[in-house]
């Protein structure tokens, strides 16, 4: 599947028509099957010039930068259903988080892949993971410069479920 849909398959799955107007809901999954799930997002932290390896050969005034970042990221993606309103709480069977400098440049890639076997996606999880391992990044470097910046938090896959697998071209 490609990253476009048609205009038929389009609309909020989250938002249903109410007597005033639209109303935001949780969907009801009841009678999805369960399916083996799966999706990586990542997260691109940007450096100002040659504080990344400094930040990776040093640990960084807090500690063990990657390590701090990867608990959080793995904890975040956890409690994806506590922080999202309308995010079904899912029973995690893997999260992993990776960290990936950049060739040629000063930015670490901070990807989370998710898994589990459910009724509904796990795209949230691998964001919310992605997400929070790189802002413990920035929280654990951002007394070394603060013009460091979180860029492109984006869905790179999924797989599993009606929609079967899609890939970010």
């Amino acid at each position: 599947m490609s990253e476009s849909n048609s205009e038929n398959e389009r609309r909020l799955s989250h938002v249903t028509d109410g007597p005033g107007g639209p109303e935001a809901r949780m969907v009801d999954v009841g009678a999805k099957p369960v399916t083996e799930r799966s999706a990586v997002a990542r997260a691109r932290v940007r450096f100002p010039a040659g504080l990344l390896d400094e930040v990776l050969a040093g640990g960084g005034p807090k500690g063990p930068v990657t390590e701090v970042a990867r608990a959080a990221g793995i904890l975040a993606a956890k409690r994806t259903g506590e922080l999202i309103p309308m995010c079904h709480p899912l029973g995690l069977d893997h999260v992993e988080i990776t960290f990936e400098p950049v060739a040629g440049g000063d930015t670490l890639e901070v990807r989370c892949r998710a898994a589990c076997r459910g009724k509904t996606g796990i795209e949230m999880e691998a964001l919310v993971g992605a997400s929070i391992a790189s802002l413990t990044v920035y929280d654990m470097t951002k007394a070394l410069d603060p013009a460091i910046s979180i860029e492109a938090v984006e869905l790179l896959e999924k797989r599993g479920g009606k929609s079967g697998t899609w890939t970010r071209s």
